[in-house]
């Protein structure tokens, strides 16, 4: 089954929601197609169809419920995943998710978290790379870690839009072309350098993008991090741990990138992601077709297309 793990919804009722709590940037992810309107859902499936996909698992970053408030937070947090069990429930062949926790109070953050997996039955949860600034390795976060380790649990984790950060990034114009694979590739290292994946082995982290710079970075973390980091008491290199997460395999239709996540992550590690709304149209068929046409061997091709997110997701093949 051909599954779309990275793909957004956001109503304007959520945004309003946000909006009335404090954020200020809900503006552009208005007006996209990414609402739970019929006329929206029906042009989003025959899209799908267009491009052969059965399924998407649906997400609300950058749009998180990350409140300095807690009674925010928690507001924000159900509000989303109740609207996206919704849907999940009126179309469960075509819709799965990722609901949104409301990070950073832990927690609320547990609580919400079993009651998303337990009751609304979603397929794992979701994060930004950064939470108010804070890294995703803050150990006040763990308590989170250690429950989804304990189910064997998905963590998405998608770039948060502050351009890491950095005003280099953000006063230029480059948050979501420069900053966003910058964001996935620090919180993957970030995770690593703490020994979260290690720690907590059977949490499945999924990355966006292709997981940024790291296919051309790994091999240079490998070869000075002993030096760098003091080698920490890391059971393993940097290397072996980035190829245990998982990798969406949104790049944007260049077939170079995808190659090189490939070779150096592992196809086995890539699943299929079109980042939709922000694929669109020809874009998003793009996003599915470019991993045929980029030359990687049938094989591969195919298990990024229809295996491993099955695999990731737990969901039941053609077979079973």
């Amino acid at each position: 089954m051909r599954v779309d793990v990275h793909a957004h919804v956001w109503t304007d009722e959520y945004l309003d929601l946000l909006e009335g709590y404090g954020k200020t940037d809900t503006a552009d992810q208005r007006g996209m197609g990414a609402g739970l309107g019929e006329q929206e859902l029906e042009a989003r499936l025959t899209l799908m169809d267009s491009a052969g996909v059965a399924c998407q698992v649906l997400s609300a970053p950058p749009q998180s419920p990350h409140f300095a408030d807690p009674a925010h937070a928690v507001r924000a947090a159900r509000f989303v995943n109740d609207q996206y069990a919704e849907v999940v429930a009126r179309r469960p062949r075509r819709f799965l998710a990722f609901a949104s926790l409301p990070f950073p109070h832990t927690d609320l953050a547990l609580a919400e978290l079993a009651r998303v997996l337990d009751e609304l039955g979603m397929a794992g949860v979701c994060v930004t790379t950064s939470v108010l600034g804070r890294s995703l390795a803050d150990p006040a976060f763990e308590p989170v870690f250690a429950e989804l380790d304990h189910r064997g649990a998905v963590l998405f984790v998608h770039p948060a839009g502050c351009g890491a950060g950095s005003a280099q990034i953000t006063d230029f114009r480059l948050t979501w072309s420069v900053g966003a694979p910058v964001e996935d590739t620090v919180a993957v290292m970030h995770l690593i350098r703490a020994g979260v994946p290690s720690r907590y082995p059977r949490m499945k982290i999924l990355s966006t993008h292709l997981g940024g710079a790291l296919p051309m970075l790994l091999q240079r973390v490998d070869n000075q991090y002993a030096w760098e980091w003091g080698t920490p008491d890391l059971p393993e290199k940097p290397s072996a741990t980035a190829r245990r997460l998982w990798y969406d395999s949104v790049g944007h239709g260049h077939a170079p990138a995808l190659w090189a996540a490939v070779e150096t992550l592992g196809a086995d590690r890539i699943v299929l992601g079109t980042d939709f709304p922000y694929e669109d149209g020809d874009l998003f068929r793009t996003a599915v077709a470019y991993i045929e046409s980029s030359g990687l061997p049938p094989p591969q091709a195919q298990r990024v297309l229809d295996t491993n997110a099955t695999a990731l997701l737990g969901l039941p093949t053609a077979s079973s």
